[in-house]
């Protein structure tokens, strides 16, 4: 059963005073993308992150989020740069002193100075921070890839529904075609008697001419061949293998069948199947692009 290209998953982890949140999201894509939004100081996750993805996820653009939070406060440790805080402190006297101003130095006053307070943050333990990342990711990638495959069985269904319509108007075409040489064949024969009257009429050359013309509009190769893309198309969809590929091959195939049909026929109801078998497979095309 195929895959939708689209898909979501979350997950989150509280262990080793970290809050963990791990997002999978995908859209459609041609091919393969990956990128990753990570905080500032764990960089170091992508390349991980990425070969943790590798093998699992064969088509999309991929965006993997991860959002890392201490909620104990202990990943910063915070210094007083008392030196410098003295520093301050002698010289506004000093200035107040000069100037003959009030002294009014307050500690909310030297909060607005630079250079007193040191933030330091904890070195990450990068095994550590990637074995809860890791366990927040496979559960993650569970529910991602689950609703995908979720997704891919409604593609099937609906692609499913549609190659029987299409495999009907295909059996009309067929069941109309063998007339079309002896509608041809009337047709002329009734033209020429309205152009030549009683004269004898050339039956043979009548029987050459349609003959002509049966092999000129003949479809039995084209027909042939889309039946064979159509049970093609039904196999793929039975397929656990990434088959949007294939599948949009296969679609450029049909439809070029189905141009041939359409330049061949002579008929009007065939012309008019036509137009509906091409209406089809376009909306076969639009849906396949959503499949892995």
């Amino acid at each position: 059963m195929p895959k939708s290209m689209t898909g979501y998953g979350r997950a989150q982890r509280l262990a080793d005073g970290r809050d963990v949140l791990v997002e999978i999201r995908a859209v459609n894509h041609r091919y393969y993308e990956f990128s990753a939004r990570l905080p500032r100081t764990c960089m170091y996750l992508e390349e991980k992150l990425k070969s943790f993805l590798n093998g699992k996820i064969a088509r999309g653009k991929v965006e993997v989020s991860v959002t890392i939070t201490r909620p104990d406060g202990k990943d910063a440790q915070i210094a007083v740069n008392r030196s410098i805080a003295e520093g301050y402190v002698n010289a506004l006297r000093m200035l107040n002193e000069t100037m003959q101003l009030q002294d009014d130095i307050t500690l909310t006053s030297l909060l607005r100075l630079p250079d007193i307070f040191t933030v330091t943050k904890e070195q990450d333990d990068e095994a550590a921070v990637w074995a809860i990342v890791s366990e927040a990711a496979g559960e993650a990638l569970g529910s991602f890839l689950q609703m995908r495959a979720a997704e891919g069985e409604r593609l099937a269904a609906d692609l499913s529904g549609k190659l029987d319509g299409l495999e009907k108007m295909l059996c009309a075409v067929e069941a109309i075609e063998p007339g079309v040489a002896e509608s041809y064949r009337a047709k002329l024969l009734a033209k020429l008697n309205e152009l030549l009257g009683d004269t004898n009429i050339d039956e043979q050359r009548i029987l050459t001419e349609t003959a002509i013309f049966a092999e000129k509009t003949a479809i039995d190769e084209e027909t042939v061949r889309l039946h064979s893309h159509l049970a093609q198309f039904r196999t793929l969809l039975a397929s656990p293998e990434p088959v949007g590929r294939k599948l949009d091959f296969l679609v450029q195939e049909m439809n070029r069948e189905v141009n041939t049909i359409g330049s061949k026929a002579q008929d009007l109801s065939i012309t008019r199947l036509v137009v509906d078998m091409k209406s089809e497979i376009e909306k076969i095309r639009e849906q396949i692009q959503n499949i892995e």
